[in-house]
């Protein structure tokens, strides 16, 4: 690969806008949700789920039903986007509020991460 297109390459990485939110693992079974932000969603689920599938998850109790039931008994969703425009800045503040309101709404959701 030649320099400019390496320069090219990380340039572009650096002013991506990966989707930044809430994200919720729910339990088909139970309904109960686990709720966790991320600064890039879609790479937070895969994250997630090869921990889960490891059996190597800190949270005991979203460990003992994913291993019960498996990844096809759990529901994986966004459900708050956070909008923001400089993707460099540090917006965990902003998405702990968002994880506030949905802790909020929802009686049977819990934080992912203790």
């Amino acid at each position: 690969m030649n320099t400019e297109r390496k320069k090219q390459l990380i340039m572009e990485y650096k002013n991506r806008h990966p989707e930044m939110g809430v994200i919720s693992l729910k339990c088909r079974a139970t309904g109960e949700a686990f709720l966790g932000i991320s600064g890039d969603t879609r790479t937070a689920f895969n994250s997630l789920c090869a921990r889960l599938s490891g059996s190597s998850h800190p949270n005991r109790h979203l460990q003992e039903l994913w291993n019960e039931y498996g990844e096809e008994g759990f529901e994986q969703s966004v459900i708050k986007v956070l909008k923001y425009e400089d993707p460099c800045e540090d917006h965990t503040e902003e998405l702990e509020l968002l994880r506030e309101e949905c802790l909020e709404t929802d009686e049977k959701a819990v934080r992912i991460w203790k």
